[in-house]
């Protein structure tokens, strides 16, 4: 049987899914910026796993007393 390779590209819902948050805040921190790199080919969203772990890296806290985002 063969399998198709997995794809480096996520959906929205499928990246919300990987990085444990919910659709509508990825969707909101696409709108007002902040939220991770993605790709937008022909109407569709597509975030690129490469793109959702360098986000999560650039937000890691040691503590909450941490403020500001990270660039």
């Amino acid at each position: 049987m063969m399998t198709q390779p997995e794809t480096p590209y996520l959906s929205t819902r499928n990246a919300a899914r990987y990085l444990g948050i919910g659709e509508s805040t990825l969707e909101k921190l696409r709108v007002l910026g902040g939220g991770p790199r993605f790709c937008k080919p022909l109407r569709r969203v597509l975030y690129r796993k490469t793109d959702l772990d360098e986000f999560m890296t650039a937000h890691r806290r040691r503590s909450t007393s941490e403020g500001g985002v990270a660039a």
